[in-house]
Formats: structure tokens, sequence, C-alpha cells
């Protein structure tokens, strides 16, 4: 049986700001993230599976990546835990807001390698991370390929 790719798209509204950064991105800021997950692999092949003919239940890469990424970074604000942004986190943290500390500046280029960590882990054994696409704006987006790693 050949292997297939799928792919399943998310969103998600998360803020940043990128300490020591020289432009805009040093001040705090949002994106309408879009997010794209493709695995690869074999359709199942046995016809008395309620799975027959998938490579995985897109249901299924939902709750991987809704708990992994989504649920996360949804709606919450990204800082590297290793700059004097720990201290404007903490005060946002005391108001109650949703605040991550991460050991990366929280670019796309490293979130798309965090998120391939994660999802990677949480794959079934017969079903590989393929490719991921953080599209941050209309016009950018960072990928991260399996085959490149």
């Amino acid at each position: 049986m050949s292997n297939i790719r799928i792919t399943k798209q998310f969103s998600f509204e998360t803020g940043h700001a990128l300490y020591g950064y020289d432009g805009k991105c040093k001040n705090v800021h949002g994106h309408s993230y879009k997010l794209s997950v493709t695995v690869i692999g074999k359709p199942i092949s046995d016809n008395t599976n309620v799975k027959y003919g998938m490579v995985i239940d897109f249901g299924d890469l939902k709750k991987i990546v809704k708990e992994e990424i989504v649920d996360v970074f949804d709606h919450a604000t990204v800082f590297n835990k290793n700059t004097p942004h720990v201290e404007l986190a903490k005060e946002l943290q005391k108001r109650d807001h949703s605040v991550l500390l991460v050991d990366y500046q929280p670019t796309s280029e490293m979130m798309v390698i965090d998120f391939a960590e994660k999802i990677k882990q949480r794959l079934p054994e017969n079903i590989k991370l393929h490719a991921l696409r953080l599209q941050e704006t209309d016009s950018s987006y960072a990928e991260w390929f399996a085959s490149d790693n």
C-alpha cells in the first residue's frame, strides 16, 4: 500500500514579544496563526477496522494538536523565560492573563520546531510527522519538514 500524506489545519490567536529585537516586534503584539499539520503513513488495510482506509482519523489528529498546541497557545502571550520579559509575564499572570514562558525566542521559526517535537511524541508509531507550516501573517510563514531534520 502507498504512503499517503494528510493535512489538517488549525488556527489560534497568540501574543508575543521578541526581546532584544531591533524592530517593532520587540513590542508585545499578536497574530492570528494558522498551523497546517501534515502526517504520512499507509491507509489501514484491515477492512474489519473501523478506521479502514484512513492513515489517521482526522479527529484523532485534531485531538493531539488541540491538546498540545491550540489549547495551550490560543489567547496566551508567549515570552522567552530567559529575558527580562519575565517581570512583565509575572505582572500579567497576577492579573489573570494566560502567559507561556518558553526556552526560546518566540519567533515562528522556533515555535514550529517546538510544535514538531510535541506533535511527534503523540503520534501513533506507524504515523510520522511529515511537515508543519505556521503562518504568522497573510504573507509570512515558517515551515518544518521531517526530511530536513
